[in-house]
């Protein structure tokens, strides 16, 4: 069985945790920040998706350690968060810039990505017991 790569999942941690609290506080500090492209607001969900996209294709397609696939990480971390964070603003609220301020939309986001990177640490875990084995 092929071992977690540790430093790529310490790499994922920390662009989850670190982009949510950036875009909280930024969010915070100017909700009225709507990204708007020819008159469509793009909420970061979507910008979360790209980024997603632009960085799971090299990790699906490459295995070797680089810092290419480290930066592909990133890219991915960075674009999870940005979805996780919408995901229960979206469904829940109006998807104004008003409610993405309420609790329910905060604390969404903070369990999902709670939840992530509890994930990752499961089966960081779990591929270290399987190699004791």
């Amino acid at each position: 069985m092929t071992s977690i790569n540790k430093t790529r999942a310490i790499i994922l941690i920390v662009s989850l945790v670190f982009t949510f609290v950036i875009i909280r506080a930024l969010l915070f500090f100017y909700p009225n920040a709507d990204f708007n492209v020819l008159g469509y607001n793009i909420h970061h969900l979507y910008t979360g998706l790209l980024f997603i996209t632009l960085g799971a294709i090299p990790l699906c397609l490459f295995s070797s350690p680089s810092r290419i696939l480290d930066l592909s990480t990133t890219i991915f971390g960075i674009g999870l968060s940005l979805a996780l964070d919408e995901w229960v603003y979206l469904i829940v609220t109006d998807g104004s810039n008003l409610s993405y301020l309420l609790p329910v939309s905060f604390w969404g986001g903070a369990i999902l990505i709670g939840l992530t990177c509890l994930y990752i640490g499961v089966l960081y875990f779990w591929s270290c017991n399987k190699q004791d084995t």
